[in-house]
């Protein structure tokens, strides 16, 4: 908790040095999100971005997992296996996942764990989606996991100023935006915090935060591995 002076608070004529209030701030109900720029990327693409296509190629509809398929348009997602194969470099990109969001778990629970107490995190689900032109995927969150990830594989043609590709998450405190004036400007009105992709950066955020993928335009495709985590206790 941070502690603030406020003497300009204090009324005229009082004893500053007695009167003078200690009020400390309080971050509740955060929202922890990071971002990773990840040095292998150049070298897991060559192995793992035809793999992507190999997995399209290979599979009998565009939503091969059957999940939500109405919330999806013009892209092509794999099953929640993706980094469950024997192909070059997929294995690799796993443990270099959960290995990441291990670090990011114990530093948000740092406060929480007892001493000696460990966390390890597993991917359970994963997939691979290659949007196309026009293709998007609509606000959803991730049941059934604690921690979730999606690794850029190739942005495409991602970028800010036309939204294009960007996933854009929605604030989960669903009475935020109720009222507006001077006093609620660190609220940020818009309710959203919208991501530019770029190739080679993760970005791991809890699992109860919406998102969607907004319609992306582009003469590239968009190429990403989303991924699931739950947590276990490892004792000391």
């Amino acid at each position: 908790m941070d502690s603030y002076d406020l003497q300009n608070l204090l009324l005229h004529g009082v004893d500053e040095a007695e009167h003078e209030p200690n009020v400390e701030s309080i971050a509740a109900w955060t929202t922890s999100m990071f971002v990773v720029e990840l040095p292998e990327h150049h070298v897991l693409k060559e192995d793992l971005l035809p793999y992507a296509y190999q997995t399209r190629d290979s599979a009998s509809c565009n939503i091969a997992s059957q999940v939500a398929v109405s919330a999806k348009n013009n892209l092509f997602e794999s099953q929640l296996n993706f980094l469950e194969s024997g192909a070059q470099g997929v294995n690799e990109l796993k443990l270099i996942l959960e290995e990441l969001v291990t670090a990011v778990v114990e530093q948000v629970n740092s406060g929480f764990m007892e001493e000696g107490q460990g966390l390890d995190a597993s991917i359970v689900e994963s997939w691979c989606h290659i949007t196309e032109n026009g293709g998007y995927h609509d606000a959803h969150s991730h049941p059934n996991c604690s921690w979730c990830g999606i690794y850029y594989l190739d942005a495409g043609d991602c970028e800010l100023n036309s939204r294009s590709g960007v996933n854009r998450f929605y604030d989960p405190r669903n009475c935020a935006n109720q009222y507006h004036d001077a006093g609620t400007q660190y609220l940020d009105a818009t309710g959203v915090w919208d991501f530019v992709p770029k190739s080679g950066q993760i970005v791991i955020f809890p699992s109860y935060l919406k998102h969607s993928a907004l319609p992306y335009f582009g003469e590239k495709d968009r190429v990403v591995v989303a991924f699931n985590c739950v947590v276990d206790r490892i004792e000391g």
